[in-house]
């Protein structure tokens, strides 16, 4: 199975890079994690219509067909981490690929969310894009050290 999670913004700072790495690595052969970073649209004088419409073009064009859409959405369902391990669980058995996905500034067009299998939210403060890149892989690693009954969570 593979994780990708797809991330509306260029560059990130170092930390953010370091850390996602760091717990990047971490995972299984059997569960990769890959992250695949879309160009931001410029935002300049357009509609925030245009905007959402341009970068849900490249969200979509970013992931492959067949994978379960889970997006990241303030409005979204609310996990625990033991919830998010059971989650990361039921993705597994599915044998789906699943791709997570982190909005720009402006969020993910409503179209989007709407057409996702599913919609979380990892916080129900508001979360800097770098923090928010991190706080979810190490939530799904902490996700997978639960099922793999690894000693990383502690209870």
């Amino acid at each position: 199975m593979k994780l990708l999670l797809v991330a509306v913004g260029q560059r990130m700072p170092d930390w953010a890079e370091t850390a996602f790495h760091d717990y990047a690595k971490r995972f299984p052969p059997e569960l990769k994690v890959e992250v695949k970073a879309v160009k931001t649209e410029p935002r300049g004088s357009k509609t925030l219509q245009t905007l959402y419409a341009a970068e849900r073009q490249r969200i979509e064009a970013a992931i492959p067909r067949g994978t379960r859409i889970v997006a990241l959405d303030e409005r979204g369902t609310s996990l625990t981490t033991q919830a998010l391990a059971q989650r990361l669980k039921d993705w597994q058995l599915s044998g789906d690929d699943v791709a997570l996905v982190i909005g720009g500034p402006d969020g993910l067009a409503p179209e989007f969310k709407a057409a996702a299998h599913e919609r979380v939210r990892l916080s129900d403060m508001t979360l800097p894009h770098a923090m928010a890149r991190v706080l979810l892989i190490e939530q799904l690693y902490r996700a997978w050290s639960i099922n793999a009954n690894h000693p990383y969570h502690r209870e």
